[in-house]
């Protein structure tokens, strides 16, 4: 019997053909077939979900159901059988660990390089079994905060690791589910929460919040709301007890 894992599903009432879907799956298990998007073999997905945003009409969602354990090798296979090393590959679905320039957590500047330690860094790409959130103090973070909050670099990325996606126009279903899976099944030292004043953005502390509750999670959170102009404008600790 196959194990039960999270694999896409495609509402063929929804679903026009459009092929939006298509170029953004990087294991290409995704093919337009008799005029509707259809998944080509369950070993070919990964679950991750990185074409949900892609769908105009919300035809794609993650469910869980018994299906074909992911195959890398098959996906590697299917590709070069087609004479391609990926179909509309997105290199930002790869996981990888890099070394963070030490001098940015001091000087914030371009000319001192990064605090990063890894890659992917979006909340719809970073499975919760990514290896580099094993151990770690995370940081969730608004995607604007990267533009608005000047001092990332210096005050909140050193030492962390971080997930970062927009509530707003990314799927807050996924959101819950991603999270909820990470705090059941990784060993995490905290969790600060960054976020900007506007009112969508709140929503990020909801979800986070829901997925804890969900996990019971008793992991220390911390939530820190910055203005547009990058100001810290609020900072408190949740109750973990």
């Amino acid at each position: 019997m196959n194990p039960t894992r999270k694999i896409i599903e495609i509402d063929e009432a929804l679903c026009t053909g459009c092929g939006e879907c298509v170029p953004n799956c990087a294991e290409g298990s995704l093919r337009i077939i008799d005029g509707k998007a259809k998944l080509v073999a369950d070993k070919l997905c990964d679950g991750l979900g990185a074409c949900l945003g892609h769908c105009p009409l919300g035809a794609l969602k993650i469910i869980e159901r018994e299906a074909e354990d992911f195959d890398q090798a098959a996906v590697d296979a299917f590709l070069a059988a087609e004479g391609k090393q990926s179909h509309g590959h997105c290199p930002s679905a790869q996981l990888k660990m890099q070394q963070p320039c030490d001098a940015a957590a001091n000087t914030p500047s371009a000319q001192q390089g990064s605090t990063l330690s890894h890659w992917p860094v979006q909340i719809r790409l970073v499975p919760p079994s990514a290896p580099f959130l094993e151990d770690c103090d995370l940081l969730i973070a608004a995607d604007c905060t990267a533009v608005a909050c000047a001092s990332l670099h210096s005050d909140f990325l050193p030492g962390r690791k971080v997930m970062m996606g927009c509530p707003k126009f990314d799927d807050q279903q996924l959101y819950v589910d991603r999270f909820t899976e990470l705090f059941k099944t990784r060993k995490l030292r905290s969790v600060t929460i960054l976020i900007m004043e506007v009112p969508c953005c709140g929503s990020m502390i909801q979800l986070v919040r829901h997925a804890y509750d969900q996990a019971k999670c008793t992991v220390p959170v911390r939530h820190v709301v910055v203005s547009t102009q990058g100001r810290l404008l609020d900072r408190r600790d949740w109750l973990t007890a």
